[in-house]
């Protein structure tokens, strides 16, 4: 519907483009998912996945395509396994060679991620250590630092950490979820003191075990539980040299 009087050619064209900083633990370190650029600018040049907004297509409809097209990183997991959650909007002139655009940027979250597989306008896609990954192309280091600390706050005060493992987990594994973000080590007895005296934050799965090396018994499983929020919060321990 057009509106009387208005002239929607008065002011500048842009384009609207979404990112994505996708992370995942592989080998017991963070992991993000990158694509190798096939078409200027910055051809050859590691990028996180990403693309135009299509005029039908929200942000988030646009975000799960392009993850799908550039990596191989189907619909259908997305939707079962992927944590997505807008992250901000970055909007600074010239960001982009090519004409003003402005990104909505995207963190997300995958356990147990498959191995990607390039495609669309990306020459291919490949999971590279998060402390390896080297200048990206346009904001993009930018955009993945700021997912990378929005991840490491929101483990303190929600139940974001459970996105990181699979449907049935160990308490190890959950811990080793927040030492590999917040680049710390945790006591293990306390952590699970915490954990397990958290309302709602995981939930036993009844006599199920897995042998986890060593010579001890079966750890225990648990699952997600119904809670969102952390209450108390599990707070980050303070750097050395700092006060809390």
């Amino acid at each position: 519907m057009s509106v009387q009087g208005y002239d929607k050619y008065a002011h500048e064209p842009f384009a609207v483009t979404v990112d994505l900083a996708v992370l995942t633990l592989r080998e017991g370190a963070l992991h993000v998912l990158l694509v190798e650029r096939g078409q200027e600018p910055y051809a050859g040049t590691w990028a996180l996945p990403g693309g135009f907004v299509l005029p039908d297509e929200s942000a988030e409809t646009a975000a799960r395509r392009e993850l799908a097209e550039e990596t191989g990183l189907d619909d259908v997991r997305a939707a079962s396994g992927l944590h997505l959650e807008q992250l901000r909007t970055y909007s600074e002139p010239g960001r982009d060679p090519r004409m003003r655009v402005v990104s909505v940027a995207f963190a997300a979250l995958l356990p147990d991620a498959p191995e990607p597989r390039g495609g669309g306008d990306a020459a291919e896609a490949r999971w590279l250590p998060y402390d390896d990954t080297g200048p990206l192309a346009f904001d993009h280091d930018r955009i993945l630092a700021d997912a990378h600390d929005r991840v490491g706050a929101k483990l303190e005060y929600t139940c974001l950490a459970t996105s990181f493992c699979p449907p049935e987990f160990t308490l190890g594994e959950l811990q080793q979820v927040y030492e590999t973000v917040w680049g710390t080590g945790l006591d293990r007895p306390n952590f699970r003191r915490k954990v397990l005296a958290t309302p709602g934050f995981v939930e036993p799965v009844p006599g199920a075990a897995r042998l986890t090396g060593g010579r001890g018994k079966p750890a225990a499983l648990y699952r997600a539980g119904t809670a969102t929020a952390l209450h108390p919060p599990l707070l980050r321990p303070p750097r050395e040299g700092r006060s809390a």
